[in-house]
């Protein structure tokens, strides 16, 4: 089959977080363009619907959220361009060499950031059509062996507030999580977080890269007795790999990779032993090309891979695809929300994920859903 259409749908779905009565305080510029911020309450995703010539449709995720304007037009302009006509059988390398030419032909704009992001969405759809033809849901494409993989709860900010920190956990812990992850960043938010569950619940911590390295090596050293899982980008710059090596040295597990700048990032963090956890992101790293090449390179350093995922469509179900070939103990994340409808059939997220036995993705939206709430779009034939 070869690719003749591409559609770019840019949606918006509303969702509640739980929240108690927000504080009288403003959010400063960054905290809006951050997804697990109190200023939101849609959330964006970007897909693509790929299209071939026998009516196989394939859908993939690019990131963005509130960056996704520059993506969708990287998408809807040379980046889709370059697929079209693509042929895509029951093996990946029927389509790995345009893979790595469209990588070839865009670097100049871009190894990482909006061009990275759309390439990844169509990776993705690619691999869905792929596992199509194969008659193969995707994760056994993979070599997977499970179908059921442990979903942990990744929940939004909560301003460091101590008491609601500690109410929103118990929340997730009564919803049947066993491992949970905050985006705070002060060590009150994060011990009242540990003092309000059981101790056999394991507790992660993403503070988003805010400071130096010198700072980050004394706020990780206090939370040393915390007994996180990991704490995730500490530092900032996000691909100051030398400095994660010394924040590592504090003693607490280090996770970074969703911001990493391709895979050539990883071979930095692995090069300088600067994480214990790799953390690609599908719709960011190339899609599911991509996190195959760092799956490997992570191999070959004794590194982890835990991927990360704050996405609710056809990227989700991606990472859930990937999750299920990694070890049994990864779980999958999931941005744990309350969503006013669903995008489609297992948009309902619980402490377990059991894959689509279909071939493919298995990604099937509401059509009615998927209209009502996108806010963009873009075909290209």
């Amino acid at each position: 089959m070869r690719i003749s259409r591409i559609e770019v749908i840019r949606v918006a779905m509303p969702f509640s977080a739980g929240r108690m009565a927000s504080p009288q305080r403003a959010d400063g510029p960054a905290d809006a363009y951050n997804a697990a911020s109190r200023t939101l309450q849609k959330m964006e995703t970007l897909l693509v619907k790929v299209i071939a010539d026998d009516g196989s449709v394939g859908w993939g995720e690019a990131f963005g959220h509130l960056c996704n304007p520059a993506t969708f037009a990287a998408l809807a302009g040379p980046v889709a361009r370059f697929f079209i006509g693509a042929e895509i059988g029951g093996n990946p390398d029927s389509f790995a060499g345009r893979v790595e030419a469209a990588h070839q032909a865009f670097h100049a704009f871009g190894r990482t950031g909006p061009m990275l992001y759309a390439l990844s969405a169509i990776d993705i759809a690619m691999w869905d059509l792929c596992a199509q033809a194969a008659g193969k849901p995707l994760h056994r494409l993979l070599g997977a062996m499970r179908d059921t993989v442990d979903v942990y709860a990744s929940l939004v900010c909560y301003d460091n507030d101590p008491e609601e920190v500690a109410l929103q956990v118990r929340r997730a812990h009564q919803a049947g999580f066993r491992a949970m992850k905050l985006h705070e960043t002060q060590r009150a938010a994060i011990e009242a977080a540990r003092g309000a569950l059981p101790d056999e619940v394991a507790l992660m911590v993403d503070v988003n890269c805010p400071w130096s390295v010198e700072e980050a090596k004394k706020r990780v050293s206090a939370l040393k007795a915390t007994g996180l899982g990991w704490i995730e980008e500490p530092v900032w710059p996000p691909d100051d790999a030398a400095g994660l090596a010394q924040v590592r040295s504090a003693g607490v597990p280090i996770a970074a990779g969703e911001n990493a700048s391709g895979v050539a990032g990883f071979r930095q963090y692995f090069e300088h032993r600067a994480i214990d956890i790799a953390q690609p992101s599908v719709a960011k790293i190339g899609g599911i090309s991509g996190m195959r090449d760092v799956i490997r390179l992570a191999a070959d350093n004794g590194v982890r891979v835990i991927p990360h995922c704050f996405y609710y469509g056809a990227g989700l179900l991606a990472t859930a695809h990937i999750v299920a070939t990694l070890p049994g103990d990864v779980a999958l994340e999931v941005p744990w929300l309350q969503w006013s409808t669903r995008l489609y059939p297992q948009h309902d997220f619980g402490p377990s994920f059991t894959l689509p036995a279909v071939p493919g993705l298995g990604f099937q939206p509401d059509t009615d859903v998927l209209n009502r709430h996108a806010v963009d779009t873009a075909t290209v034939a």
